[in-house]
């Protein structure tokens, strides 16, 4: 009985970039149908506003303080949320007290929070950084005390047997068996923090990615406006390929999967 060869699969890094070709043949055929790139222009229509931006400082400047209200808000944000996350899965009394609070803030609508904390605090950085993590931590709680409800008794109980120290017991077995779960939680936290860096910044800062897209949306300029949208968004696509993604696939590597 002759076998049926089996098909080469495709690499991934092949896959990504057929599937942003896609895209990118979407968007010129989009274009072509608006017919006026003052509405929608087409693709290499802004490579010139790039270079200009990018000579003149303007791009690299933007993007840096975007990117430092990212980090320091996705660190505190998974910090934080971690630990709410490990203590609410395992002591079911916190839980039951903190799991209104949680919802409450699930629910609250973000643009509320920013508001809030720009009227509170003032329009300065620690405002907008505080806005974005209390966002976020909430996602991360969610995704962590999951984890947590799901870790092995079995290996608790070994970890006991051996009188195991609570940081040897963290360490190698409660940190192994969440280290999915914190993938996942920042995965998704980079991709959502990012977004509503920035709503802040469109609404109150002087600086990043969010106010260029605010300054140029009131001159009605859509180049640029993709301009600045865009850098960014290829910046959060390499950090999801090459830093997260990889992270996540380690963390899991150990189960198998």
């Amino acid at each position: 009985m002759t076998e049926v060869p089996t098909p080469t699969p495709i690499p991934a890094a092949a896959v990504r970039a057929l599937s942003l070709l896609a895209l990118l043949a979407l968007w010129v055929g989009a274009a072509a149908l608006a017919g006026d790139r003052l509405i929608l222009p087409q693709p290499w229509s802004l490579g010139a506003p790039l270079r200009d931006e990018i000579a003149a400082g303007r791009l690299p400047w933007h993007l840096a303080r975007t990117l430092v209200r990212v980090l320091w808000a996705f660190a505190l944000a998974m910090a934080i949320g971690t630990a709410l996350g490990l203590v609410m899965g395992r002591r079911p009394a916190i839980d039951r007290w903190l799991d209104p609070w949680l919802v409450v803030f699930l629910n609250l609508p973000a643009l509320v929070l920013i508001v809030l904390c720009y009227l509170w605090i003032g329009l300065n950085e620690t405002a907008a950084i505080v806005a974005v993590t209390l966002n976020k931590i909430p996602g991360v709680v969610t995704i962590i005390r999951e984890g947590a409800r799901a870790l092995d008794p079995g290996l608790a109980a070994m970890a006991a047997v051996f009188r195991m120290s609570p940081g040897r017991r963290l360490r190698h077995v409660t940190l192994p068996q969440l280290a999915p779960f914190v993938a996942a939680a920042a995965r998704s936290g980079i991709a959502v923090i990012w977004k509503i860096v920035l709503v802040v910044e469109f609404l109150g800062r002087s600086n990043g990615i969010g106010f260029q897209i605010h300054l140029h949306f009131q001159q009605f300029d859509v180049a640029m406006v993709l301009v600045y949208a865009l850098s960014f968004v290829a910046v959060m696509l390499a950090v999801e390929w090459l830093v997260l993604q990889p992270i996540e696939a380690r963390a899991r590597r150990w189960r198998g999967a």
